[in-house]
């Protein structure tokens, strides 16, 4: 994947080579115009040989041609990087509503009996940093900043040895993700959250339907043009 640094006023960005097919365009170009030059000077120098080839029509018709297709493939390319970029905004987003909704639930979903109050609010604590983390990590993945320190919620009582493991994992948000399943799980075998199996399977697909989204982001990541 090519990453591209705009700089702080963007105005460096217009002329840095990196990512550009200039060099490779020019490596092309450059002789085909000092040949170009050459029959130009040629035939101005020989009318006669200009008229005889009918070199002007010819070199009408090839330039004609050239403009077309050049138009051709700066429209079609321009208006697919678009797409691309609008998809992608589309899908994160898209993203973050499915994973706000799961959370949104989960919390409405909770035990509101007296005696279980530590334990509801023990939930609640982990649900929201673990979410944190995951979309943390997930914005991670499809980003291309060089810094890619965002903020999450405090997870500093965390298991250690854990928080290692997701470290070194390869795909931190699925780890993350089946944290998440594993919690919801324990938390409805112990009633600290209480509902209906079918409405928390809508969790579960909330969820899932998350992770898709991402996944598609990614590709126009890790897929250029």
């Amino acid at each position: 994947m090519i990453t591209y640094s705009p700089g702080k006023w963007s105005v460096g960005f217009a002329f840095s080579l990196n990512g550009s097919v200039f060099p490779k365009a020019f490596a092309w170009a450059c002789p085909c115009s000092i040949l170009s030059m050459g029959l130009h000077r040629w035939f101005r120098f020989s009318p006669e040989l200009l008229a005889q080839m009918g070199a002007g029509d010819t070199g009408a018709n090839v330039l004609a041609g050239f403009t077309f297709i050049l138009g051709f493939l700066v429209v079609f390319r321009s208006q697919t990087a678009y797409a691309r970029w609008w998809e992608g905004g589309t899908l994160l987003q898209q993203l973050r509503g499915e994973w706000f909704n799961a959370f949104s639930n989960l919390m409405a979903f909770c035990n509101n009996a007296p005696e279980r109050q530590h334990e509801v609010l023990e939930f609640q604590h982990r649900l929201v940093r673990l979410v944190s983390l995951l979309y943390c990590a997930a914005i991670q993945q499809v980003s291309t900043m060089e810094n890619k320190n965002y903020e999450i919620i405090d997870i500093r009582d965390f298991n250690h040895d854990s928080l290692q493991f997701l470290m070194g994992a390869h795909d931190r948000c699925e780890v993350c993700l089946q944290w998440i399943q594993r919690l919801i799980g324990e938390a409805n075998d112990t009633q600290v959250i209480k509902v209906a199996p079918p409405i928390l399977s809508r969790v579960y697909n909330q969820l899932g339907n998350g992770i898709v989204n991402l996944n598609n982001a990614r590709k126009i990541t890790e897929f250029p043009i």
